[in-house]
């Protein structure tokens, strides 16, 4: 299975090949849901796996919950100033990848520099701040659907309310912010698969990306009373304000992308999985309470980014593995969230689960995501106004999922409304 899989019905039975030709870094198994019995055979017989070929290079798939740990806990040993996702094909030329440094792909000390010179975005006092905010968009997006007819949650619903906020967040001109959706699509897509056709066309719109916002930062970056919002931050902020361009670009890239691909395909997702459970969906009916740990339960279930990459920085072992100093190590979330070792009754979906916030979703460590408590905020608020108004939001069709082994999500999911 070195070579990569184009066709769904050309996905082989993972028990049907050897081992050793098992390779995760195929787009193709994730958009067909074929990779969970991938996982399932990895995490029983061979939990620290080397895939040796692969169009993105030789790498470590790390498949279970306390190896995922380990790895993500030990900055000093796994590295994430190589990159954090799989990485482009290797066919691709070194000019034809853009470099564009960011803080989650550092390590310390720049790592922690730049991230709290950002993190006063989401600390306490602001979220509470931000709550009444994101309730009346809820409320007007809601109140705002088609009754009585078929429409795409993912878009209507999902991107909108997650578009809004990221504009916020940045305070971005509004009446302009599907440019936000846009840019967080062209950044992870892979060209050819529907968002992008060519990487020369992924680096024009991220460049239109950064011409856009350095203009927003030019006008904030000496007013006499900074902002409170992400760009007037970066621009004032001591450790960030001489940032490069295309640094300055890689952290954009990571603020838009953390805070739209992750909340809006949880929105999704949780829609998805309660049609797929019924039960949950009566029990949530039942009691309104389970709403924040439905929330956890949700992140754990869809966890909308499937991996992040580390690289060895010394020769080291995992799992009685021995690992290279320069090898790719891939924490697949997506997997060690289904770890029933760890997680009791992992590959169920139960809103009422006991320590439902102990996922891998959010990362652990110096990494672990700066937006959770905002990502779970926003999802509580939606789940609550939800059940105000509707009996249940009923899938009504087959959802269309994005073809990426990073991004876990959708692009399409139907759905018609039943009303209280």
């Amino acid at each position: 299975m070195s070579e990569a899989i184009q066709n769904p019905e050309d996905i082989p039975d993972p028990y049907s090949i050897p081992l050793e030709s098992i390779n995760m870094a195929q787009p193709i198994l994730f958009k067909t849901e074929a990779h969970w019995k991938y996982f399932e055979r990895l995490r029983k017989e061979d939990p620290v796996h080397y895939c040796a070929e692969s169009d993105v290079g030789p790498f470590w798939s790390v498949t279970k919950f306390n190896d995922i740990f380990e790895v993500d806990n030990n900055h000093e040993v796994f590295s994430s100033d190589e990159g954090i996702t799989l990485g482009p094909p290797i066919s691709m030329k070194p000019e034809e990848q853009m470099k564009t440094p960011m803080f989650i792909a550092m390590d310390p000390p720049k790592h922690g520099i730049q991230r709290a010179t950002v993190a006063p975005v989401v600390a306490p006092r602001n979220l509470a701040a931000m709550e009444s905010t994101i309730r009346d968009r809820v409320i007007k997006i809601l109140d705002s659907l088609p009754r009585g007819e078929t429409f795409d949650w993912v878009d209507t619903v999902s991107v909108e309310l997650t578009t809004q906020m990221l504009a916020t967040l940045f305070d971005f001109p509004f009446e302009e912010r599907r440019k936000l959706t846009r840019w967080s699509d062209v950044a992870t897509a892979a060209p050819g698969a529907g968002v992008i056709d060519t990487v020369e066309q992924r680096r024009d719109e991220l460049m239109e990306c950064l011409a856009y916002f350095t203009r927003l930062w030019n006008e904030r970056v000496n007013q006499d009373e900074p902002g409170n919002d992400l760009i007037s931050m970066l621009a004032n902020g001591e450790n960030t304000k001489h940032m490069q361009p295309m640094e300055f670009l890689g952290n954009l890239i990571l603020l838009i992308v953390g805070g739209n691909d992750t909340t809006r395909n949880s929105i999704s997702g949780g829609v998805l999985a309660l049609n797929q459970n019924p039960a949950q969906y009566q029990k949530l009916r039942e009691d309104l309470s389970l709403i924040p740990s439905m929330v956890s339960e949700i992140i754990r279930w869809q966890t909308p980014l499937a991996h992040m990459r580390r690289t060895a920085l010394v020769d080291t072992v995992l799992g009685g593995k021995h690992i290279k100093a320069g090898d790719k190590v891939i924490m697949w979330y997506i997997s060690g969230n289904r770890d029933d070792e760890v997680i009791e009754r992992a590959d169920e979906f139960i809103i009422d689960r006991p320590q439902p916030r102990h996922h891998l979703s959010f990362g652990f460590g110096i990494h672990r995501c700066m937006g959770n408590r905002l990502a779970e905020m926003q999802l509580r608020i939606v789940w609550e106004e939800i059940m105000q108004r509707f009996h249940k939001v009923e899938v009504v069709g087959e959802p269309e999922r994005t073809l990426s082994s990073f991004v876990k999500g959708y692009t399409h999911l139907p759905v018609r409304l039943h009303e209280v």
